[in-house]
């Protein structure tokens, strides 16, 4: 697991996992077992892909560098493992078998728009293992009223159960990021848990709620619902979007809806 003659691309956030302590903890966390349809977003040097083909019989990378996608496929028979050279932000995991288990190291540079484009295939799939920046997995987690909570903490709260596991150092990576990473698991709720009338409607809800931090929701959902509908709702229109539940920004996306409707 070093690095050898590849040279880490900056322009790809490429940060190698080289500890085979944290590569053990995060095989034995996502247990892969053999007949499983798994997918390794960002395999890199293959520091987590060896170990996982050696629970599973086949296996999926979606790696962006052609090098590294070359040297995959020069160490591995197809018939093992398929490399889909690609950009993971752009890339169709439906067109991959189900049900999928989606692990990945992913980017630091954009962990977050990732993170909302394999939520759209949340119901093909059994559960995501991924390592992030600490940072954006603090926000991930975050409950209201607490200063990482945002957009990213209600859309992923309301489709996933989310789980930190563990942190991991800088030491762990070659060449080491300047921050801490820490890996989660997000497993999607059931459709049964899912509320809202129309996922798109409420995705725009959350996103208007939190574009203007410091306003309160009577400004940032003005044009969308009145203060006295948020009344109606319960919901005090002084507020702030950090201050609610995701309860909550469920129940003003479905009143928007139906009265579109």
């Amino acid at each position: 697991m070093t690095t050898g003659r590849h040279v880490p691309r900056k322009r790809f956030g490429q940060h190698f996992l080289v500890d085979r302590g944290v590569v053990e903890r995060i095989v034995s966390a996502i247990d892969p077992r053999r007949g499983e349809h798994v997918v390794e977003i960002g395999p890199g040097l293959g520091a987590l892909t060896a170990p996982l083909l050696e629970r599973v019989e086949h296996l999926h990378v979606v790696e962006l560098d052609r090098d590294l996608c070359k040297s995959l496929r020069e160490r591995y028979p197809v018939d093992r493992l398929t490399v889909h050279q690609a950009d993971a932000l752009r890339f169709d995991f439906s067109t991959l078998p189900a049900p999928l288990r989606v692990v990945g190291n992913l980017p630091y540079n954009i962990s977050t728009p990732l993170l909302f484009h394999v939520a759209g295939a949340a119901a093909r799939c059994t559960d995501f293992h991924f390592m992030l920046q600490h940072e954006v997995v603090e926000r991930m987690i975050a409950k209201p009223s607490e200063p990482e909570y945002g957009r990213l903490s209600v859309s992923l709260q309301y489709r996933f159960r989310l789980e930190r596991l563990f942190t991991v150092a800088p030491g762990s990576f070659r060449p080491p990021p300047k921050v801490h990473s820490a890996v989660v698991r997000l497993v999607p709720r059931a459709f049964s848990e899912l509320d809202a009338l129309n996922e798109a409607g409420f995705s725009k809800v959350v996103a208007q709620a939190f574009s203007m931090r410091r306003k309160t929701l009577r400004n940032n959902l003005s044009g969308l619902i009145s203060a006295s509908e948020l009344h109606e709702l319960g919901v005090d229109p002084g507020e702030r979007a950090q201050t609610l539940s995701v309860a909550a920004f469920v129940t003003i996306a479905n009143r928007v809806g139906q009265r579109r409707t």
